[in-house]
C-alpha cells in the first residue's frame, strides 16, 4: 500500500499539473460569462435548457451550488446541466459512514476535504482529472437513463473505440469492465437532481489508500459503497483533451434537451447570484453534517494491550456521531473499577472522535501517576486507534 507520505506529495503534484490543466480548459473555450441576472436567464423559458459551469473548484461551495440550483430554479420551465471540477476530495453518500468508508486519518494528513452530499449512493474520490455532471430536471421529467444517454452519445461521438455503455445500476463502464461514471441522485417534492462523475484523467494512486478505511471492529447498517475496477479516458485515449470533452457533452446535451450549447460560466461565491449558499456551504463544511449525520452504529473490538495483559474488549454505541453507551471489560487487578468508571464516563457524551477525545483523555491522565497512569495511557492510545 503506498504510503501517507508518498499519498500528500503525489497529490501536490497532481494537483499543480491538474491545475494547469483546469486553467488551459478555460482560456481555450469562449465561456459566456453569467451576470448577477441569473434569475432571468433561469426563468426565460425561450432559452431551453441550460449548461453551467462552475467556477469554484472546492466541493463544499458545488456541492451547495447544486443544491441552490434545486431548491430555487423552477425546473418545470427548464432543464439544466450543471459541469464542475473539484480538488481532492472524499464525498460520502448521505446515509453513509464516514468512518467505514476511507482512511480520516490519511485525509486529514494529505489535505484532501471530505464532505457528504444530499443524495444517496456510494462514496466518490474528486479532483481536478474528474468531471462532474448534475442533471436537473422536474420531478415528472427525472430520467437517469436519459441523462446517461448525453454522457455515453458524447463519448462515442468522440471515439467510438471507447466502446462505453450505461448499465441497469446507472453506472457507465469502458468496454464492458472498466466503470468510468457513477451515479445518485435525489427526488424532492417538485424537483430532481442526478449527479455523475466522469473520469477523464484523475489521479488513481491516491484512490484505494483514502477509500480504505483502518476502523476496528465497526458494525453498521449505514449503505456501503460497492467497489468496482476504474479508469481513466485518457488511460484509452491519450488525445482526448478537456476541451473536446466539455464541447462534446455540451452539444449532445443540447441536441437531447434542447437549447443553446453555450456553457455559462457561474460563480457560487457570488451572493449577489446565489443568496444564502455561502452559509448552507460552511453548514457543510461542519462536523455535524459530516459526521454527526452518520447512521447509528457500534465498535465491538479486541484492544490489544501488552504482556501483562493481553487485551481488552471494548463495546461502544454511537449515535449521531456521538458516544452512546461505552462497556470495557477490564481486570480489576490491572485497573481499579473506579478508574474503569471514570474512562468510561470521559467516553460516554463524547464525539466519536480522536482529537476530541484525545484531549478528554488528557484530563483524566493528568489526576494518575506511575503504573496506573501508564496503563490508563496505553488504554487510551488504544481506544483512540479504533477511532481511525
Amino acid at each position: 500500500m503506498t504510503t501517507p507520505r508518498h499519498v500528500e506529495v503525489t497529490d501536490m503534484l497532481h494537483i499543480k499539473q491538474t491545475m494547469s490543466l483546469f486553467r488551459d480548459s478555460f482560456r481555450t473555450y469562449n465561456f459566456k460569462t453569467l451576470t448577477r441576472a441569473c434569475s432571468t436567464l433561469w426563468s426565460n423559458s425561450s432559452n431551453g435548457a441550460l449548461v453551467l459551469y462552475s467556477q469554484s473548484t472546492d466541493v463544499h461551495e458545488n456541492l451547495s451550488l447544486e443544491e441552490w440550483i434545486e431548491a430555487n430554479v423552477d425546473l418545470n420551465q427548464r432543464n439544466i446541466l450543471l459541469l464542475c471540477r473539484n480538488t481532492p476530495a472524499v464525498v460520502i453518500g448521505r446515509h453513509q459512514n464516514p468512518w467505514q468508508e476511507c482512511n480520516l486519518s490519511l485525509i486529514k494528513r494529505s489535505g484532501i476535504s471530505l464532505a457528504r452530499r444530499q443524495s444517496g449512493g456510494g462514496t466518490v474520490f474528486h479532483d481536478l482529472g474528474n468531471l462532474n455532471l448534475t442533471f436537473f430536471a422536474s420531478k415528472k421529467a427525472y430520467d437517469r437513463q436519459r441523462n446517461l444517454k448525453v454522457i455515453t452519445g458524447a463519448l462515442n461521438c468522440l471515439r467510438p473505440g471507447l466502446e462505453v455503455k450505461a448499465t441497469e445500476r446507472f453506472d457507465i463502464f469502458l468496454k464492458g469492465h472498466y466503470k468510468i461514471t457513477g451515479s445518485a441522485s435525489r427526488i424532492s417534492r417538485k424537483s430532481s437532481y442526478h449527479h455523475c462523475t466522469l473520469l477523464h484523467s484523475s489521479d488513481h494512486s491516491a484512490l484505494s489508500p483514502v477509500l480504505h478505511s483502518t476502523c476496528q471492529g465497526l458494525r453498521s447498517n449505514a449503505t456501503p459503497s460497492v467497489p468496482s475496477p476504474v479508469t481513466n479516458l485518457v488511460d484509452h485515449e491519450p488525445t482526448l483533451t478537456w476541451k473536446e470533452l466539455l464541447e462534446a457533452l455540451a452539444d449532445q446535451y443540447s441536441a437531447e434537451f434542447g437549447g443553446s450549447a453555450a456553457m455559462n460560466l457561474v460563480n457560487p461565491a457570488d451572493d449577489a447570484a446565489f443568496p444564502g449558499l455561502r452559509g448552507r456551504s460552511a453548514e457543510l463544511r461542519g462536523w455535524d453534517w459530516i459526521f454527526g449525520k452518520t447512521p447509528k452504529f457500534s465498535v465491538q473490538t479486541l484492544l490489544k494491550m501488552t504482556d501483562d495483559l493481553s487485551s481488552v474488549e471494548l463495546c461502544l454505541e454511537v449515535k449521531n456521531g456521538v458516544i452512546d453507551s461505552c462497556k470495557l471489560d477490564i481486570p480489576t487487578d490491572w485497573l481499579p473499577l473506579s478508574l474503569s468508571r471514570e474512562l468510561r464516563g470521559v467516553l460516554e457524551g463524547e464525539r466519536f472522535c480522536p482529537q476530541r477525545t484525545a484531549a478528554a483523555f488528557s484530563m483524566l491522565l493528568r489526576c494518575e501517576s506511575h503504573e496506573k497512569q501508564d496503563r490508563l495511557r496505553r488504554l487510551c492510545d488504544a481506544i483512540l486507534a479504533t477511532m481511525g
